[in-house]
């Protein structure tokens, strides 16, 4: 018997708690609201309720809401959101003191947001990339960083 926490069509979910950054806590602690998935959004409420969470110093959660965006989206942008989802949870690692991880994500976002210099919906690329750069460079440099948080838009 499969003891995974399932969802109503059998895909795995974990049920456990979870703190602002999305570390699982033990079943039973009081923890964060989870975001609800496959939440279907405009582009602007996305990136609006995104901005929410990331100033709320919840990345993880935002990067749940740029999931969603991603995994609804066909074309070209669905690599728009994957890097900002990229971005986000790059940022979740820079909190959670794992350099390594946070480079190799915001390294990643910065280069998947890369072709969508034009801005689309308003999303700032250039600054975000400016600011996936120097966070990673930091992350390098020392185990610990307190991050600023991006502006999705400018």
């Amino acid at each position: 018997m499969d003891s995974r926490d399932r969802d109503e069509q059998g895909r795995a979910r974990n049920a456990r708690p979870r703190d602002g950054l999305g570390r699982p806590l033990p079943y039973g602690a009081d923890g964060v609201p989870r975001q609800p998935e496959g939440v279907q959004r405009t582009p602007a409420e996305t990136l609006a309720e995104a901005q929410d969470l990331l100033d709320a110093g919840r990345p993880f959660h935002a990067h749940e809401v740029f999931e969603d965006a991603w995994k609804a989206t066909d074309g070209p942008e669905r690599e728009l959101w994957r890097g900002l989802a990229q971005l986000a949870v790059g940022l979740t690692h820079a909190l959670r003191g794992n350099g390594t991880g946070a480079v190799a994500l915001l390294e990643r976002g910065a280069e998947n947001i890369a072709p969508f210099r034009e801005k689309p919906h308003g999303v700032d690329v250039a600054g975000l990339q400016q600011w996936a750069q120097a966070l990673a460079a930091e992350a390098r440099e020392r185990a610990r960083v307190v991050p600023e948080v991006p502006r999705l838009a400018r």
